[in-house]
């Protein structure tokens, strides 16, 4: 029996976790943390019967507790709550579903532990790499990537982890306004973001991918989880999202992982790895696929990305700037209170007033999401 507990059981990672387990009977989820469904967490609760849930919020919880006083489950609250998730005793992987750099600590928590992390929470990398990896290889535990194009440079690399890695090229459909100016973008409004071409995810990330800021945080994730630089990571648009990823060798061979759209593969890989299970579902049909295209990402349109890479190579504490003032710009896009456009501008004004410190600690790094927030809360009333 394969033991589990999710960070984010609510969100859409953590909702297709869920469902592999409902397709897999050795599965045991053992704990579930969310952030404010309750109603949606209590219907996960009574499906599969953890020994502990989190909710953020302890009115929530209070709430919850209520709810489901009949069960024999814990709930707790805070992050006190996700740190007693992440360390939960009975479980042996911890998927990091949660959203935002509010997944550091836990996921840390977890390793230390002697948890394996299927990690689906990017900012834990970008911003927490330098701590994150060192501390796998002192407790023996293996991080398998979550993400469709980390997934796929994943099984690209079995059987080749002696072979180095020339280059990484890292898939993009391009989101909902590839091909766009930047003058059309302008008028994007909240509606028009959420709309993906190809993926179901959830809000934020919808937003990321359409500013392809998602983006610049996966290739400062790669970078970490690969052990390459950050110029050895080429970003290529790919609108049908059939390849996820590739890698090109010393030799000039590229390997590729191809698929459906679907994150079910990439969460089920993690969880039974080496193996590889059955999944029910779409399948490629090349004939009906007929041809792939490839082009450029146009970084004078898509600035995220291009501030992506710029904060990649300057490191230390500019990855956590970059990733915390997307969170808040993205926050205030979503409910309307500035424009599109303003989501990069806000990047960019914080990136540009930062003064790097290399090799920060989780509390300076936490320090420099909060100096992020409050700048821009002054910045841009």
């Amino acid at each position: 029996m394969k033991k589990i507990a999710i960070l984010g059981s609510t969100g859409s990672v953590g909702t297709q976790t869920l469902e592999v387990a409902e397709q897999n009977a050795d599965i045991e989820v053992t704990a579930l943390a969310a952030g404010s469904n309750i109603d949606l967490l209590e219907k996960q609760i009574r499906r599969f019967h953890p020994s502990l849930a989190c909710v953020w919020d302890p009115v929530r919880a209070a709430k919850l507790r209520d709810s489901v006083r009949d069960l024999d489950v814990r709930i707790v609250s805070g992050m006190d709550g996700l740190l007693e998730v992440a360390t939960e005793p009975q479980s042996e992987i911890l998927v990091t579903a949660i959203v935002g750099m509010i997944g550091i600590r836990p996921t840390i928590a977890a390793m230390e532990a002697g948890k394996d992390i299927a990690l689906a929470n990017k900012e834990t990398l970008v911003t927490a790499g330098h701590l994150i990896l060192p501390l796998a290889r002192e407790r023996r535990v293996r991080i398998l990537p979550v993400d469709s194009e980390h997934s796929a440079i994943f099984q690209c690399l079995q059987g080749n982890a002696e072979n180095p890695i020339h280059k990484i090229l890292l898939t993009a459909s391009g989101g909902p306004f590839r091909g766009w100016t930047r003058e059309r973008l302008a008028a994007v409004r909240v509606e028009d973001a959420l709309k993906h071409p190809n993926w179901s995810m959830g809000h934020k990330i919808t937003i990321d991918s359409s500013t392809m800021v998602n983006k610049g945080l996966e290739v400062m994730e790669a970078r970490w989880l690969f052990g390459v630089g950050i110029d050895q990571i080429e970003v290529v648009v790919q609108p049908q999202s059939v390849i996820h990823s590739m890698v090109e060798f010393e030799d000039g061979a590229v390997m590729a992982q191809l698929g459906t759209p679907d994150m079910k593969l990439p969460i089920q890989y993690a969880l039974y790895y080496p193996e590889r299970r059955y999944l029910p579902g779409a399948r490629l049909d090349f004939a009906a696929l007929g041809s792939i295209a490839f082009e450029k990402p146009d970084l004078s349109v898509f600035r995220g990305l291009a501030l992506g890479l710029e904060a990649g190579r300057r490191g230390g504490t500019m990855p956590t700037v970059y990733n915390a003032a997307n969170e808040y710009a993205v926050g205030r896009f979503l409910r309307k209170e500035i424009s599109y456009l303003t989501i990069t501008e806000m990047i960019e004004a914080a990136m540009a007033r930062h003064t790097v410190m290399d090799a920060p600690d989780v509390e300076r790094i936490l320090e420099t999401e909060r100096e992020t927030y409050e700048y821009l809360e002054s910045a841009f009333e």
